[in-house]
């Protein structure tokens, strides 16, 4: 097990780990098996997406109609933090991911990148937690 660090301006933030999973990956000289991401935290996500500007910000506006930042969600009432979207965003997006693993390759598809997103409405310092399960063959 693993545990990176990323630093992140919340509200969205979008923010491609797929050369840091890469890295670990190589380092560890993991072959085959599963690559397990999991974000500590309720406020922020993890999924794959294509590493486009545009799909970002289309992304961002689809969540604000499901989900919108200036909305009185009663959560407000319980801490007073008013992120009551934060949560609801990372709990619809999820909050881990799984990688299939090949002759130490990730794989994912040619524009398919690994993102940690940051609902919370401030910046955050977040640990994703990286779990290799060896699988035969």
């Amino acid at each position: 097990m693993k545990i990176i660090n990323i630093s992140t301006k919340g509200n969205t933030d979008i923010v491609d780990i797929t050369y840091e999973i890469f890295q670990l990956v190589n380092r560890e000289e993991f072959q085959n098996g599963l690559v397990h991401l999991f974000v500590k935290g309720s406020t922020a996500a993890i999924t794959t997406m294509e590493n486009d500007p545009n799909l970002f910000e289309d992304f961002k506006a689809a969540l604000e109609k499901f989900a919108p930042y200036n909305f009185n969600y009663k959560h407000h009432q319980t801490w007073g933090d008013n992120n009551g979207a934060a949560h609801i965003r990372a709990s619809l997006v999820g909050m881990s991911i799984v990688i299939p693993v090949l002759n130490g390759n990730l794989m994912l598809g040619a524009y398919q990148r690994l993102v940690l997103i940051d609902f919370d409405t401030r910046p955050r310092n977040r640990e994703v937690v990286i779990n290799f399960i060896k699988t035969r063959g």
